[in-house]
């Protein structure tokens, strides 16, 4: 899968920093974040829960809840335009229409006393400007476009009525409404079956390739990001630590974090009864962000680290031309 280059990221997020007030002091839950999302492609931002990948989104998307939390530095560039900069109104013209969020659990995001259909065509009467009777019967066409059997007896159901796959179907149907440049999937399958993760990432891959739509899919599960994403961004402690395209993280990760979520992958075996090594694991936790040292974020975990990976954060250097991590193993000229 390949993702279509241009001239200018559609979306570039720079050196993005976030904090948030706690009882024990200012947490830094994004250090300095960078990506950039090309036309047509699908980003993966890979992580454990805690790493900073549904802030990332929420920040992009200027819904971070502010007190306690607070962007304190960086851009969020949509097609040249920095959101940060906006004000309010700007933003919720924007959201929806240029930039649609998808998130992990529909139940809690859709109106419990709207119909479905009302719900897609409340979005297309906003920012598209129809008439109640045609944003109605668009809805009903969205309904079809993601999927859903009868549609027009559907667009008159509650999402009570429906089942959690149908329920993440409208909430992408949602999303899609207005023809957004920029899809951002948070944990889209998290409490779906097996068969209905796979029906919905399908529906994602044929309605990118149908619009041409970027997609930003948030995930812990690395054969999500195997099957859907062009590029990875993997993040730790709310920092980027390895970026680059999917086959070289896959097939040669740098970073020992990476190397460890990849290993705690079950790997489907062609001679079932040879003798398999035992799944990995990354021992211990992600760290508490008010508490973070001066030094790498990953080192307490990490079974190569020495004495500058406490004391200093290291920065971020090029495996290759598109491939960049950040572990002072790169800079010491050895490799995990």
């Amino acid at each position: 899968m390949s993702g279509h280059q241009t001239d200018r990221p559609l979306l570039q997020v720079s050196n993005l920093c976030v904090e948030f007030r706690t009882r024990d002091g200012i947490a830094r839950v994004l250090d300095e974040v960078s990506l950039e999302l090309q036309p047509g492609q699908t980003l993966g931002i890979v992580g454990e829960s805690g790493c900073g990948k549904s802030m990332t989104a929420l920040s992009i998307m200027r819904l971070i809840p502010s007190p306690p939390g607070q962007i304190t530095a960086g851009e969020v560039r949509l097609a040249g335009e920095d959101l940060l900069r906006f004000d309010e109104q700007r933003m919720r013209d924007i959201r929806g229409k240029d930039i649609s969020m998808i998130f992990q659990e529909p139940m809690t995001s859709l109106n419990p006393v709207f119909t479905v259909g009302d719900q897609i065509a409340e979005s297309l009467r906003l920012h598209e400007g129809l008439s109640d009777k045609e944003a109605a019967a668009r809805a009903v066409k969205m309904l079809k476009a993601v999927g859903i059997p009868e549609p027009q007896a559907r667009a008159r159901e509650y999402p009570h009525q429906l089942s959690g796959g149908m329920r993440q179907r409208v909430m992408i149907a949602i999303a899609l409404a207005c023809g957004p440049k920029v899809i951002i999937a948070d944990e889209p399958t998290t409490a779906l079956d097996v068969t209905v993760q796979a029906q919905i990432f399908d529906l994602l891959r044929d309605l990118k390739e149908r619009t041409s739509t970027a997609i930003i899919l948030i995930t812990h599960d690395m054969g999500a990001i195997a099957e859907m994403t062009d590029r990875v961004t993997v993040m730790y402690a709310g920092r980027v630590v390895e970026e680059g395209p999917v086959e070289a993280i896959l097939d040669a990760p740098k970073h020992p974090y990476t190397q460890g979520l990849i290993a705690c992958v079950p790997q489907l075996d062609p001679n079932p009864t040879a003798e398999r090594p035992p799944l990995e694991e990354i021992p211990g936790v992600v760290p508490a962000l008010t508490r973070l040292g001066k030094g790498c974020a990953f080192a307490p975990r990490c079974k190569y680290a020495f004495e500058r990976c406490d004391q200093e954060a290291p920065r971020r250097v090029s495996v290759d031309a598109d491939h960049r991590a950040a572990c002072w193993l790169l800079e010491e000229g050895t490799s995990a």
